[in-house]
């Protein structure tokens, strides 16, 4: 599941920027970003339980942000923060010219007690509109933030030869402000 969204994401990105005729050089560039995610993949699922089990609710993603700040500034890649107060965007300047590509993650939980039995569920709990509610992410927003954090990391080793300039932006908030 994971590596194929994963592989889906950056090759298309990637291959934006390659001219239709370049089928070779697609076809080996393709093997040698598999063959990359094949290798992260264990990662970006680690990435994906630990946002679950960590869910926070819309404008309220501090710990999210600053996963996702950290991680990007490991791989060079500029990053603003507090963008519409806790998203994050993060930008990487690849080594040919092209387009300029934006991939959007969403972070937020939402205001509901999770009930599955896994080792990685939500136990977080939260003042919501006056009420402690539990917190869990029931919208595949952790997956979406640790497929972007994996694309991040494969599209900056490979920032030479990559075509334009791609934007990360890791929005909060999606689903709804947090109440009071």
């Amino acid at each position: 599941m994971y590596l194929r969204s994963f592989a889906l994401l950056i090759v298309s990105v990637v291959l934006s920027g390659i001219t239709p005729t370049a089928t070779v050089a697609q076809s080996v560039l393709t093997r040698q970003i598999e063959a990359q995610i094949a290798d992260l993949e264990p990662q970006v699922i680690a990435w994906r339980r630990d946002i679950h089990e960590h869910p926070e609710l819309g404008n309220r993603e501090f710990r999210t942000a600053a996963l996702i700040a950290d991680h990007l500034r490991s791989l060079g890649i500029e990053v603003e923060t507090e963008v519409a107060h806790t998203g994050v965007v993060g930008i990487l300047r690849g080594g040919r010219p092209g387009p300029v590509v934006l991939l959007r993650a969403d972070m937020d939980g939402l205001p509901v007690t999770e009930r599955a039995d896994i080792p990685f569920a939500s136990k977080v709990t939260t003042v919501y509109n006056g009420a402690e509610v539990g917190v869990m992410h029931a919208c595949g927003h952790d997956t979406h933030v640790a497929i972007l954090r994996g694309a991040a990391t494969v599209l900056a080793e490979m920032r030479d030869e990559l075509p334009g300039t791609v934007k990360f932006m890791f929005q909060p908030a999606e689903e709804r402000t947090a109440g009071g």
